[in-house]
């Protein structure tokens, strides 16, 4: 381990941010972050006003590394931007009208087993009835036939911007150096004979050389490093319900609600603005860009997420919105967004050296399930890059090289925990009305 090595890193969302901390804490002298807007970042999936904080998986090395995270955020280091919550997990059976997602109950069961096999409770909840009666709030019929699920009250949920903010400020403390705006949007690498990264080039033509770089910028990861079909940017539906202070204070205590089959979820009220979160946790909206071929979210700086989804995804959120709320659903939602996720094929991280290039560390693919582990996040990530994990760990978060020749978009399936329709590409129509939307926030970060 040479701590005097320049370490370069290529976004600054959780992934990025974590792995800085995590080398200054090791004694690196010199740590940079490069992105186009101060951390939390506007568009990036790091930042909003809620994230779920839960060690509930069907997989049990994600759901040990989550119990881990989850302890942290008890602790005066992440607690204040945590909120203890129970988490109400359900399944149900679909309609020609709400496809659902087949594998639910099959995730819904591994959750369970794993949470046993853990040592950690969890609780039946088989009807709706026994739900409303646990939980009084949610008054609408909750879900249509076949309703299944359990809750476990070891749960919770982090304001993501606050989280973000806390830890860019402990890396700024630590002496993380940051670039931002053009001169630190990265456009391209400037590469040696053998493939060895000498620096990176900015939108503005700066250039920042080091001797290792990570990139860990999430959904734009296709769009700036060749990754051969092993990851998918793809866009997920959410909407901000505005409530009174009198509604917010009736519903503080409601569960977080999780819909396996539809993707629909919904947060407690967020005192801070009034709002109510609810989105999809699906297979979203993908936008492939006739140049690169691949899906991205679109590069300019913004000052918020472009207000904006598909009808079909604002008509989920409402149905799922009926299914609890029926007397707020009506009113509709005040804002809406695309949250994008960088998605591999099974849901697994990806957190490898790329295969072209011995200095070009990849942290990325969160999947959509990657905030929780902000407390330890820089640990694995930066352990990867020191290759001192257990072997099993490293073959999990490899770069994935199988998909290199051909694109197969149905092995995005995700770990399971998907619901709701089928991916699809944003239509001409929307993508023209997705990019207004960009273009207006873009013109409200420069005012």
């Amino acid at each position: 381990m040479d701590t005097s090595e320049r370490i370069v890193i290529v976004g600054a969302g959780v992934f990025g941010l974590g792995a800085a901390l995590e080398l200054k804490q090791q004694g690196y002298t010199s740590v940079t972050v490069l992105d186009r807007s101060m951390p939390p970042v506007p568009d990036g999936s790091s930042n909003d006003i809620s994230r779920i904080i839960r060690f509930d998986y069907g997989d049990p090395v994600y759901a040990r590394i989550a119990k881990e995270a989850f302890d942290l955020w008890q602790t005066p280091e992440f607690s204040d931007a945590f909120y203890q919550a129970p988490c109400l997990w359900v399944c149900q059976d679909g309609t020609p009208e709400r496809p659902v997602q087949p594998r639910a109950r099959e995730y819904s069961e591994k959750t369970k087993r794993v949470l046993t096999e853990m040592g950690q409770p969890w609780h039946a909840v088989e009807s709706v009835a026994k739900t409303k009666r646990l939980f009084p709030k949610l008054n609408g019929k909750l879900a249509t036939s076949g309703f299944d699920g359990f809750y476990n009250n070891t749960a919770g949920w982090a304001d993501a911007g606050k989280a973000i903010s806390r830890l860019a400020s402990r890396c700024a403390a630590a002496g993380v150096s940051f670039i931002t705006g053009p001169s630190g949007q990265v456009e391209e690498f400037e590469k040696s004979q053998d493939g060895t990264i000498k620096a990176v080039r900015t939108l503005n033509g700066n250039r920042v050389e080091g001797d290792k770089f990570i990139v860990a910028t999430g959904a734009w990861t296709s769009s700036l490093i060749p990754t051969w079909n092993s990851m998918l940017a793809a866009g997920q539906v959410v909407g901000y319900l505005k409530l009174t202070p009198e509604e917010v204070a009736e519903l503080k205590d409601m569960p977080i609600y999780f819909n396996f089959s539809t993707g629909f979820f919904c947060f407690p009220p967020h005192a801070g603005t009034g709002y109510l979160k609810a989105a999809i946790h699906g297979f979203g909206y993908t936008q492939k860009s006739d140049k690169a071929k691949v899906s991205s979210p679109g590069a300019s700086a913004v000052a918020s997420r472009a207000n904006f989804v598909p009808e079909d995804g604002m008509n989920r959120l409402l149905d799922g919105m009926k299914d609890l709320f029926p007397h707020l659903a009506p009113r509709g939602f005040e804002r809406t967004g695309l949250c994008w996720y960088n998605d591999t094929p099974t849901g697994d991280f990806v957190f490898d050296f790329h295969p072209e290039h011995k200095n070009l560390f990849i942290a990325t693919g969160g999947s959509g399930h990657a905030f929780k582990f902000l407390p330890v996040i820089g640990k694995y990530i930066i352990s990867s890059l020191q290759r001192s994990l257990s072997q099993d760990l490293l073959k999990k978060w490899s770069f994935p090289t199988g998909f290199r020749d051909s694109f197969q978009p149905d092995v995005f399936g995700g770990d399971g925990s998907r619901g709701g329709p089928e991916r699809r590409e944003l239509t001409n129509s929307e993508r023209s009305t997705f990019e207004a939307a960009l273009a207006s926030s873009y013109r409200q970060s420069k005012i």
